[in-house]
């Protein structure tokens, strides 16, 4: 297969987008793709890492209008995350939450956090965690009508309630 900008010399850089839904392929040679910047994110891995988060972010996705996507406390624009992976304070996780949670999603699969927890607040949280799982498990089991397994789990959460304080 030939470049398709040149079309002298074979295409070895692959490149594949999806912008607003349309797949979107282009076929190059090395050097058209290093001129067009195609190939640039491979010789610098903090470019590959900014690349990635900016296609998990949605970049090519129709957005908000840049308005919109602003920090209300701290003034920082979403499009600096997809430019830098960061945020700027931690009101932004929660005005950003709309684009995050699907990135998060792909990323993850889940946008609950699954890692490890500091000391002092470990404890809790797993307790925390422990309820929240054994109310689900109390709401299927009333779907399930299996009120017997029901009432032993609603009895062994009001005691852990009690136990928390």
């Amino acid at each position: 297969m030939q470049c398709q900008s040149c079309g002298l010399r074979p295409a070895t850089v692959h490149v594949t987008r999806i912008v607003q839904g349309q797949v979107e392929q282009a076929h190059l040679c090395a050097q058209c793709a290093q001129e067009s910047g195609e190939i640039n994110i491979l010789a610098n891995p903090a470019a590959l890492l900014q690349s990635l988060l900016a296609n998990f972010a949605g970049q090519g996705q129709a957005f908000q209008t840049e308005t919109e996507m602003r920090c209300p406390s701290c003034g920082f624009l979403f499009n600096d995350f997809r430019e830098t992976g960061l945020l700027g304070c931690p009101s932004c996780y929660a005005h950003f939450r709309s684009e995050l949670e699907p990135m998060l999603r792909r990323l993850h699969g889940t946008t609950e956090h699954r890692g490890k927890l500091p000391h002092r607040r470990g404890g809790a949280f797993e307790r925390d965690r422990h309820l929240q799982a054994m109310r689900r498990e109390l709401q299927q089991a009333v779907g399930r009508e299996e009120y017997e397994q029901a009432a032993r789990l609603r009895d062994e959460i009001k005691q852990l309630e009690a136990e928390g304080g």
